[in-house]
């Protein structure tokens, strides 16, 4: 079975993307960066494409593997698509994803009336063959939403309990991992990839 590294030591990240590759019976086991002893790269890109690319070339560089790297997070428009790429570190400590949806909830205080406020998570996926790849595989996923005022349920990670889909009418936490795994934006980023694949 081939070996591919993921750039992420993001438990929830890891999960999703194992039950995705699964499904695409692909004959590749993922392997976290961190379980090789790898750091995290210093994300200094200035859009999400970058970010994920910086990412997977420094996990292939450290591993010697292909790499590939998720870049995502959650724009707001009426806040001029914040947080962004800085959706993991929004409220200043990475990975704080209570004081982020707080930061979130306060900041879009002044925008509440009677329309609902739209978000989309992105996700973009980037793989490399190895380190110095000239042609990186790349991939996005984009899930619209709306951000809800309150956090409901239980499930997912991050931004999730904010994230309406109205469709549905629940928020990302409150979908099971299948279905979520169905239609979220790294599904979508997946999808796009495995078909370049």
């Amino acid at each position: 079975m081939k070996q591919w590294v993921l750039a992420s030591n993001n438990k929830g990240k890891l999960a999703e993307f194992q039950a995705l590759f699964d499904q695409a019976n692909l004959g590749v086991q993922i392997i976290s960066q961190g379980s090789l002893g790898i750091d995290d790269a210093i994300e200094d890109g200035q859009s999400f494409v970058e970010n994920a690319i910086i990412k997977a070339r420094h996990a292939s560089a450290a591993s010697g593997l292909p790499a590939i790297a998720d870049d995502s997070g959650l724009c707001v428009p009426i806040l001029g698509n914040a947080p962004g790429i800085y959706s993991a570190r929004y409220a200043g400590v990475h990975g704080d994803d209570a004081a982020n949806n707080a930061k979130l909830l306060n900041d879009l205080l002044p925008h509440r009336a009677n329309a609902p406020i739209a978000g989309f998570f992105v996700c973009v996926l980037a793989m490399v063959r190895h380190a110095d790849d000239p042609l990186p595989l790349i991939a996005i996923g984009k899930w619209q939403g709306e951000i809800l005022d309150a956090p409901r349920g239980e499930q997912g990670f991050g931004y999730d309990p904010l994230f309406l889909i109205p469709d549905l009418g629940k928020s990302s936490a409150e979908l099971n991992k299948a279905d979520k795994n169905a239609i979220s934006h790294r599904a979508q980023a997946m999808a796009q990839l495995l078909a370049q694949l």
